[in-house]
């Protein structure tokens, strides 16, 4: 993957953009796409926003309109996990999208049916490629095509106010930032940009509500060391395994060469234990790259790649002919894993994001986390531990959901709130890392749920920002 994105950042493809690149904030309406027979059913949108000091960096998106009420459903901006995740993860697989993909005739051959759970049945949904890179978007210079944590939360920033800018009919709608996996250690940063964006005046002033997280890494010491309570939980090491390292590694599991021999007696015989265990989800087994089943990633990346290369479909969703090479749905070349180095084109520099939900309570804002019960990749062990640590109070103590219609238990929820803040925690009961992939209707009820219990006040600076806004233009 390293020399394939080597190819993207060459001399001979920035002459090519410089000449061919059109305009930034380029948008398009699409009516039908390869694979889906006959028009969508929804209101589809394609684009690009220009991000950057000199919108060097051309941003791709989806944007699909609630099916509900458009003009006053909250809108959802998401990002999709890794990094390096396309939009389309979630738009067309992720069960959070209005379309699913249909392997029966072959990975080569996909088709599209409509998501019975899609979320845009109750939400506006923005699904993004970042950074550079990534799907279909693009730099135009080289040091685009470089990018960070931190660099990508400032483009994810700029983007939202830039795209509110181009659609000022959606400018009094609830806004939240949606965010699974790694996201969870950059959205809280992007959601307290907006709060002090508008703290600062920045026009137009945005509805900004709060934040949803799926699976969230936190914060890398604390999320990996999850793991070992989680195994001990879920029954994957006995008693002794446990007390063994609990007694003797000073709460530090990711240590393996520690020189305390009883500790690392007790992580060599958690390995054992764990080893060949499915992160993702603990109930399945592990992935097999070259024969990946489907609740593999790997299998949703050989289903879409080449839809996603084919011309017709390019051309179809307006993309800039010529301004990358190959397409990927996932480039591993930026996706994080346990104590993975910077790379040639990215840099993991934000360790944690606890800091950043901390001031967060302190913005009023609403916050939905949730989390499969049997993921073991950021177990919902750790949530409760940083969640703890914000030191608000228990509102509604943990207690099951129910799937309306069947009467079961769907999971389980606990909402904490201190003055103007609240946050719910679930955990959905069965479901691995990608609650939605694992658990679509579940995660539909989790998050519907949340949104409808949300009480939406049209302040009135709110309505002073968008005069201002007005007026300014």
């Amino acid at each position: 993957m390293g020399q394939k994105m080597k190819l993207l950042v060459s001399p001979l493809l920035l002459m090519i953009l410089v000449l061919t690149t059109s305009s930034s904030n380029s948008q398009s309406i699409i009516k039908t796409l390869p694979g889906y027979h006959g028009d969508l059913p929804f209101k589809l949108e394609t684009g690009y926003v220009g991000v950057g000091e000199n919108e060097e960096v051309e941003l791709f998106y989806y944007f699909a309109e609630s099916q509900r009420n458009p003009e006053e459903d909250p809108i959802i901006f998401n990002m999709p996990g890794g990094p390096g995740y396309s939009g389309l993860y979630s738009f067309a697989y992720g069960r959070e999208g209005p379309l699913s993909f249909n392997d029966e005739h072959g990975l080569d051959n996909i088709t599209f049916t409509l998501n019975p759970n899609s979320w845009t049945k109750v939400a506006n949904m923005i699904f993004l490629d970042i950074p550079a890179g990534v799907g279909f978007s693009y730099a135009k210079t080289t040091q685009g095509w470089l990018s960070s944590d931190s660099v990508m939360a400032s483009h994810a920033s700029a983007f939202i106010r830039k795209f509110l800018i181009n659609h000022p009919m959606f400018l009094n709608n609830p806004l939240y930032i949606a965010g699974i996996s790694y996201m969870g250690l950059i959205n809280p940063l992007v959601t307290l940009q907006l709060y002090e964006g508008n703290e600062r005046g920045d026009q137009p002033w945005l509805n900004i509500q709060g934040y949803i997280l799926c699976g969230p890494l936190t914060d890398k010491f604390r999320d990996f060391n999850s793991r070992f309570e989680f195994a001990h939980r879920m029954a994957l090491i006995s008693d002794d395994i446990y007390k063994l390292g609990t007694e003797n590694c000073n709460g530090n599991y990711i240590n393996t060469h520690t020189s305390n021999s009883l500790c690392a007696h007790s992580l060599q015989r958690y390995e054992e234990c764990t080893s060949q265990i499915n992160l993702d989800n603990i109930l399945l087994p592990p992935c097999n790259e070259s024969n990946p089943m489907p609740y593999c990633t790997e299998y949703s990346d050989r289903a879409l790649h080449s839809w996603g290369n084919n011309e017709v479909v390019q051309r179809a969703l307006n993309i800039h002919m010529g301004t990358i090479g190959t397409w990927y749905l996932h480039n591993s070349t930026m996706h994080y894993a346990e104590g993975k180095n910077d790379t040639f084109c990215y840099s993991y520099d934000i360790f944690s994001s606890f800091s950043h939900h901390k001031k967060l309570v302190a913005k009023g804002c609403q916050a939905l986390v949730f989390s499969g019960d049997h993921d073991m990749a950021f177990p919902y062990v750790g949530v409760e531990q940083w969640i703890a640590l914000l030191n608000i109070s228990v509102e509604t103590p943990w207690a099951p959901f129910f799937i309306k219609g069947y009467g079961y238990v769907g999971g389980y929820e606990t909402k904490y709130a201190q003055k103007d803040f609240s946050l719910t925690f679930a955990t959905v009961r069965g479901a691995g890392h990608s609650v939605p992939v694992y658990k679509p209707e579940e995660s539909f009820d989790v998050v519907s749920r949340w949104l409808t219990s949300q009480n939406y006040s049209r302040s009135s600076r709110m309505q002073e920002g968008r005069a201002i806004y007005a007026a300014s233009t």
